[in-house]
């Protein structure tokens, strides 16, 4: 009969894995899957509400979660993104049991999640995540700035290509749920300007979109006509996940 570990680890085989804990020594590793459950989320599913308190931990697996800055009057903008390269619930890490952004599932798909108290009891057995997390840190920090620059410099169909090409690595597929209405939401303009991006990227072959449903056709091309931060952001995280191991 397999152990719990060894349950978890064939559910995320068959679709893909979380880099965090993926770059964990074996022993260590295994102390994590242990403790996880694997769950389907569904596209706008609350991880945790502004100033909430945070119960789990999510490793995302094929899902991608939105970290949301709210305004006094309730607009809302992205901050950063998180798919499996990442962790949902940093602020525990950081000494925060509260959710200072809403964080909602922007991509349907699959998470790991592990409540806090044994996430934080296993954190302190576990010096390689600490150092991992520390590096995610800086790397999250990184992501944030250049995603401001990105915003203010960048012309809509380059944001949208980046947007697209961050999340076609997530997802493990070349087609994800999205709708007009929700990535003029995350790339914060107007419906209207994200469907004449999209027209433009579908007309040159990059993407097929239709009811709610984006296909990447060419992702080279689509590379072609993206901004200089997807390559820097990616590289970030190369660099800096990619040596924690030794």
């Amino acid at each position: 009969m397999k152990n719990t570990q060894s349950i978890a680890e064939d559910k995320v085989a068959s679709a893909s894995s979380n880099s965090l804990l993926e770059v964990l020594p074996l022993e260590e590793r295994e102390r994590f899957y242990a403790k996880v459950d694997l769950v389907d989320l569904e596209v706008r599913t609350i991880f945790y509400d502004l100033n909430g308190t945070i119960d789990y931990i999510y490793f995302p697996v094929t899902c991608v979660g939105s970290i949301l800055t709210v305004m006094a009057d309730g607009s809302r903008i992205e901050a950063s993104t998180v798919g499996n390269e990442g962790i949902i619930g940093l602020p525990v890490f950081l000494g925060q049991d509260c959710s200072p952004q809403l964080v909602v599932c922007q991509v349907p798909g699959q998470s790991l999640r592990m409540k806090v108290d044994v996430f934080k009891q296993l954190l302190k057995e576990s010096p390689t995540m600490q150092m991992v997390l520390a590096r995610y840190t800086q790397i999250l920090y990184n992501l944030v700035s250049q995603s401001a620059a990105c915003n203010r410099l960048h012309s809509i169909e380059k944001r949208c290509s980046r947007w697209l090409l961050m999340t076609h690595d997530r997802v493990g597929g070349d087609q994800f749920l999205l709708t007009h209405d929700y990535l003029a939401s995350m790339l914060g303009v107007r419906r209207a300007t994200v469907t004449v991006a999209a027209g433009i990227l579908q007309k040159a072959g990059y993407i097929r979109y239709s009811r709610g449903i984006i296909t990447i056709l060419d992702r080279q091309g689509l590379e072609s006509v993206t901004c200089e931060c997807f390559h820097t952001i990616r590289e970030d995280f190369n660099r800096l996940l990619g040596p924690a191991r030794q």
